[in-house]
């Protein structure tokens, strides 16, 4: 992993992050998602602070484990669709421009390390890197779970790919041709969440998951998950569907899509 220059560990905290808040205690880089007022948006600096966060846990054996988790009701609505549209909210994020193009699909698979994704708001669309990404998935049994995406002309062609890695073929392409909430109780069901807690008792289960780890050789660890993504069939899926949602945003109806929900009202499909 290695979108930037070499990071160095004394100087990593004294960056200004945008909007993500990153902490590092005890073995453990807690990173949160901190656009509360954007529904967490996947602003384009907010992937780069992610990318930066992941590469620092990557080369630092100090860290054993990274913990995901967002202010608000809304853990993630997905990608900022202003943003897709060229409307870009300024920042004054010190993180510089990574060395490429970051696919967050491809995040969570090279890091190495045990992530925990602490779901305690609602997620949508691109949000679900996040769930599929995670190697346990904790979520409170009072959020809900949806792929809008083709109500609003498009499609997740990337977030299908990261969940076919973990839900059974059929319920995803079902999910994401008719964009409708699934309970998070069918979530767990199916392998998209590791286990459900209640909103107040979700900080003592995911200490506890914590704790458990810790107990455990980093390195094996470490070691192991390399070799699952060694064992995992390669090819450069990510960007073909990176390039498929580009090229479905500039159809008619992916235009159309976005100006809608711009605007408030029910999209006219035309089918171009």
């Amino acid at each position: 992993m290695q979108y930037f220059d070499i990071i160095d560990p004394k100087s990593f905290h004294t960056q200004t992050f945008a909007f993500l808040i990153v902490e590092e205690a005890d073995h453990v880089l807690t990173i949160t998602l901190d656009r509360e007022e954007k529904r967490n948006a996947l602003h384009p600096q907010m992937i780069n602070e992610l990318a930066y966060a992941f590469q620092y846990a990557f080369f630092n054996n100090d860290i054993w484990m990274l913990v995901i988790q967002a202010k608000g009701r809304v853990f993630c609505a997905g990608a900022d669709l202003k943003a897709m549209t060229g409307i870009i909210e300024s920042h004054d994020s010190t993180i510089p421009e990574a060395d490429g193009e970051i696919l967050i699909g491809e995040l969570f698979n090279k890091v190495f390390k045990p992530t925990i994704a602490k779901i305690t708001g609602d997620v949508y669309a691109g949000g679900f890197f996040f769930l599929a990404g995670a190697n346990i998935v904790i979520a409170q049994d009072d959020v809900k779970f949806g792929l809008p995406e083709v109500k609003r002309g498009l499609y997740p062609f990337q977030v299908m790919a990261s969940l076919l890695q973990v839900m059974p073929a059929r319920k995803v392409i079902d999910w994401c041709i008719r964009g409708y909430n699934l309970p998070v109780v069918e979530a767990e069901s199916y392998g998209l969440v590791s286990q459900i807690s209640t909103p107040h008792e979700i900080d003592e289960v995911v200490e506890n998951v914590i704790e458990e780890l810790k107990q455990n050789s980093p390195s094996a660890i470490r070691n192991g998950l390399r070799a699952y993504d060694h064992i995992q069939p390669k090819g450069e899926a990510h960007k073909y569907l990176y390039d498929m949602l580009m090229k479905t945003i500039q159809s008619k109806d992916g235009q159309e899509g976005l100006k809608a929900f711009r605007e408030k009202r029910k999209p006219v499909w035309t089918g171009e």
